[in-house]
């Protein structure tokens, strides 16, 4: 009874480990696009994972992940974004920048 305890703990860090990597594959694609789409350009390529939690939806317990992200304007300065993702889909993107069709 110990070892298949054991072997479904195993089972359950090792399907963690793999959502993981493709929940922040995902991250790292969104950002791109976003950065592309805005003439921004995405520093270090890459995104780190700020908080992690379980929220509940209509389609049941989902992991979300809020993930950091550092860009620039013009390669001068860095500011950092963030990106929340419930499972695998998007739920909150935002850079922390004023709207472009908005004035100052």
């Amino acid at each position: 009874m110990d070892s298949l305890i054991a072997l479904f703990f195993l089972f359950l860090l090792g399907w963690f480990w793999l959502d993981s990597l493709r929940a922040r594959e995902i991250a790292i694609g969104i950002c791109r696009a976003a950065c592309e789409q805005r003439d921004l350009q995405l520093l270090d390529q890459a995104v780190a994972l700020q908080r992690i939690g379980v929220r509940r939806t209509p389609e049941g317990l989902r992991l979300r992940r809020v993930f950091r992200f550092d860009f620039s304007e013009e390669g001068v300065g860095r500011h950092s974004g963030t990106l929340v993702l419930r499972g695998i889909e998007l739920e909150d993107f935002s850079l922390g920048l004023p709207d472009p069709g908005t004035d100052v």
